[in-house]
């Protein structure tokens, strides 16, 4: 299935009922890119990851400029930064898309609110290819959307750029880039890239229930 839509910030028209904005021209920063992603780049909230101002995801700070330059080398992207980047085959969105009052981090209570926004959005896309930034995301999508749960310590160094096979999905969790070391840009850049060029897609063969020679492939 195509999701047929123009928008790139918040194609599918999510609503939440955010307690304050963001700034004075940005209610939340919603769900941005491709709407028919295979790659999805799940963080945690603006005041961890950026976009406050920007209304984008991974925006404005010195995580989106880390995140993005990966999209770069790894072709999702047509320039290294941008406020408003241009991304092909990648969608960008965070756990929590309103920003806290406070400035500090949303309770467990807001993140509970916020949750179904963003896992209708995440199925919405239905990407092949999770990639959760940082412990929280990370944690949040190996226990929704793996089966690993019980197996897998959230030890971002050791989990940073490798696989995780998870139900209908593969996890590629990214460490913290302010927390980067020697090496973990090249790692992750290598990875997706490869990744990109394997057949990564899970889909489900119906053609056998038409009673033609149509093919029919599902997410």
């Amino acid at each position: 299935m195509e999701n047929v839509t123009d928008w790139t910030s918040n194609p599918f028209g999510m609503r939440p009922a955010c307690e304050t904005p963001c700034s004075a021209s940005t209610e939340a920063v919603f769900g941005y890119g491709d709407a028919n992603a295979d790659f999805h780049v799940i963080g945690d909230h603006p005041g961890v990851h950026g976009g406050a101002r920007t209304g984008v995801p991974f925006t404005d700070s010195p995580v989106g400029e880390a995140i993005q330059r990966t999209l770069f080398e790894t072709g999702f992207a047509d320039e290294p930064y941008s406020d408003a980047p241009e991304l092909e085959e990648c969608f960008l969105s965070y756990l929590h898309m309103c920003c806290p009052p406070d400035g500090g981090d949303p309770s467990p209570s807001s993140y509970a609110e916020m949750e179904r926004f963003f896992d209708a959005e995440l199925r919405a896309i239905a990407a092949h290819v999770l990639l959760p930034v940082g412990a929280r995301a990370t944690e949040h999508v190996i226990e929704n959307y793996t089966a690993q749960v019980e197996r897998i310590e959230i030890d971002m160094e050791a989990l940073h750029a490798s696989e995780i096979r998870g139900s209908g999905f593969l996890v590629v969790p990214i460490r913290e880039p302010t927390k980067w070391t020697e090496g973990d840009g090249g790692r992750l850049i290598d990875s997706l890239s490869t990744i990109r060029g394997s057949d990564y897609r899970r889909t489900a063969d119906l053609s056998r229930f038409l009673g033609s020679d149509e093919l029919y492939f599902v997410r």
